[in-house]
């Protein structure tokens, strides 16, 4: 199984202009990319709740996929988040694809009332909450599961989501990436936390953990959020001219098997996302075999 490459925008879920993450997603949808991706930080206070923000902008709009990058676990309960998600994904006939983290930031995170972690106890908060929201998924009458952190006991889950709704970890860590490969649909990192050069060895990790656990590697989606400029001159990856951004986009998915790529420009949002869906997506779908 080979996915398809995938193109799309970052949204900030700012509320200054209160119009603005509409214009910006009804935008990269006119485009004609293929998701938006909307930060999850709570205790951010020029941010709009994401889960709020990702319901309205479902509701107006027709084809874009939407993805949290990623939902705040720490703050937001796993059994709540699966139910939410589920309910989003069938309103909008299966527009929606869950972005989760193991959270950080935490004093913000504590300010608001939720647990400060330790980064082995993140970890296992993670996979317990990945096992909650895979059995409140399930469609069966009753559920269960026996985690420390996160644990639901005799549940009744639903509704029961469409089958495209997945998983997508933001994970930079080796145990991260082993649970990506384990037991999630996607991997979500940024080219902030880790650089090009680096992709490669990491997708690898994700690889191995998938292999080792039985699941094909190639079904996994590889999202990388691009945070640069288009045409600034810059010989840096992701600096540079159409070309150049498309020769990069290229090299990291024959070398690294990244298949979807999010632009978070630095600036002048409009253009630069009208550049990146004109232009280097048209050139990297050109460069690329099929």
């Amino acid at each position: 199984m080979t996915l398809p490459v995938l193109f799309g925008a970052n949204v900030d879920p700012v509320w200054q202009p209160l119009d603005g993450p509409l214009e910006r997603t009804g935008h990269a949808e006119r485009l004609g990319l293929d998701f938006v991706t909307v930060q999850d930080h709570p205790y951010q206070p020029a941010f709009h709740d994401t889960w709020t923000l990702l319901t309205f902008l479902a509701a107006r709009t027709e084809h874009i996929t939407l993805v949290p990058t990623v939902a705040n676990l720490p703050l937001r309960p796993p059994a709540m988040l699966a139910k939410a998600a589920a309910s989003l994904d069938l309103l909008s006939g299966g527009r929606l694809q869950l972005g989760l983290g193991a959270g950080a930031f935490w004093d913000a995170i504590a300010a608001m009332g939720g647990p400060r972690r330790s980064p082995g106890e993140a970890v296992q908060a993670l996979e317990e909450g990945i096992d909650v929201i895979r059995a409140m998924w399930s469609g069966q009458r009753s559920v269960r599961t026996s985690g420390q952190l996160y644990a639901v006991q005799g549940s009744h889950p639903g509704p029961r989501p469409g089958p495209g709704l997945g998983i997508w970890l933001g994970a930079y860590g080796k145990r991260t990436l082993a649970l990506t490969g384990r037991k999630a649909d996607g991997w979500m990192p940024s080219l902030g936390f880790l650089p090009p050069d680096r992709v490669a060895d990491a997708s690898r990790r994700v690889d191995d953990a998938a292999a080792d656990a039985g699941r094909d590697p190639k079904a996994i989606r590889k999202v990388y959020n691009l945070n640069g400029m288009i045409g600034t001159g810059s010989a840096e990856p992701f600096r540079g001219s159409v070309d150049q951004w498309a020769d990069d986009i290229v090299t990291l998915v024959e070398a690294a098997g990244m298949n979807a790529f999010s632009y978070w420009p630095d600036d002048d949002h409009e253009a630069q996302i009208a550049l990146f869906a004109e232009q280097v997506v048209p050139a990297v779908r050109s460069a690329l075999p099929g």
